[in-house]
């Protein structure tokens, strides 16, 4: 079995430095990622027997075939990425300083905890300062009485408004 993982970050690598949209990461993901995932497919599935069931192997090939589906999800959508790093590496601040979130202890700490880590993540996903962005919602938010008040403190609306 010639697949590595590595064959399959490779054509990630490729496609970004092909600068390719979602619908063309779509394609490429069809015409390159997926027949080496079938075979790495084919290739668990004739091997699933050939373990103990109990071993680290057995065990693992297992996994890997029941969460199959959700494996091979990022081919079908050219938005996705291949592994869940940048979601993990936006919450590691959070969780590492969880003890410190003493707050959060009830469901209303944690619910309000939830919501500025939201608010402090999409400024981010938006190129914003998170500091400068909730600064300006504290600014504005108590005037806001309408849907259309409320969508234009979005963090993808208030852009120009922010230096």
């Amino acid at each position: 079995m010639a697949l590595t993982i590595n064959t399959l970050y490779r054509l990630e690598r490729q496609m970004k430095e092909q600068a390719l949209n979602d619908e063309q990461r779509k394609v490429f993901r069809q015409l390159h990622a997926v027949p080496q995932l079938d075979a790495l497919h084919e290739w668990l599935q004739d091997n699933v027997s050939t373990v103990p069931r109990k071993s680290l192997t057995g065990k693992a090939i297992r996994y890997t075939l029941n969460q199959w589906d959700k494996l091979i999800v990022y081919c079908e959508h050219g938005q996705l990425h291949i592994s869940n790093v940048l979601a993990e590496n936006a919450i590691r601040p959070y969780v590492i300083g969880r003890k410190a979130f003493l707050f959060c202890n009830t469901p209303g700490g944690a619910n309000a905890c939830a919501t500025f880590y939201t608010l402090v993540e999409s400024a981010k996903a938006n190129s914003l300062d998170p500091y400068g962005y909730v600064l300006h919602l504290c600014r504005h938010i108590a005037t806001a009485q309408t849907v259309e008040d409320i969508e234009a403190l979005l963090p993808w609306n208030v852009k120009a408004q922010l230096p």
